[in-house]
């Protein structure tokens, strides 16, 4: 397995899915570094969305072919091992990806429109550091829309595909096939509030 991809609304809580597993040894973490690290909400690594550093056409991925893709996917790294590719706006794409990496899994990570738009202002909304997301999601209300629209399909492809829905870190790393990440990174989703499901 190449790559797993990720995809949660804002808010979802899916930077601190990606941190406890992010330390496994079977991961690239070639993509970290202090310009793409923000603490207080866990993002640690690349992320690729519209006007972010990477991802800038992924809200029209299926539209570009396989090999463009896996370019822009593999540009921020320099290391081995399987790399976490994450985007909000996969979760508009989850058939593309299905169909164009059949072997890599897909992460998916959803919490209640609410509860994520709240999480997201708490934690620093457009003030953030890492990662920009004033170009492409503008204003609060326009964020609330993408929340939206990202939850439902989201929810769309977790009724769509079969799969498993791990209850900890530990779990999820295992039904990826990854090796465990250290003993210092433990999460348990339930009493996160963070539903998830790996396809």
């Amino acid at each position: 397995m190449k790559y797993i991809f990720v995809t949660g609304a804002p808010g979802s809580k899916w930077s601190s899915v990606v941190k406890n597993i992010y330390y496994s040894p079977s991961i690239d973490r070639s993509d970290s570094g202090p310009q793409r690290q923000y603490e207080k909400t866990a993002h640690e690594g690349v992320y690729w969305d519209p006007g972010m550093e990477f991802g800038k056409f992924f809200h029209r991925l299926s539209e570009h072919g396989w090999f463009e893709c896996e370019s822009e996917f593999d540009h921020p790294f320099s290391g081995t091992g399987v790399r976490i590719i994450k985007s909000h706006v996969f979760a508009h794409h989850v058939d593309y990806i299905k169909t164009n990496w059949p072997d890599c899994a897909v992460v998916l990570i959803h919490r209640q429109d609410d509860s994520c738009l709240g999480w997201w202002v708490s934690a620093g909304g457009f003030d953030i550091s890492y990662p920009d997301y004033k170009p492409y999601y503008q204003d609060l209300a326009t964020m609330d829309q993408h929340i939206k629209a990202q939850n439902q399909d989201i929810l769309r492809a977790w009724a769509q595909y079969p799969g498993t829905e791990p209850k900890n870190n530990q779990q999820l790393a295992q039904q990826l096939g990854i090796a465990l990440p250290p003993d210092n990174y433990q999460q348990d989703y339930e009493s996160n509030d963070i539903n998830i499901k790996v396809i």
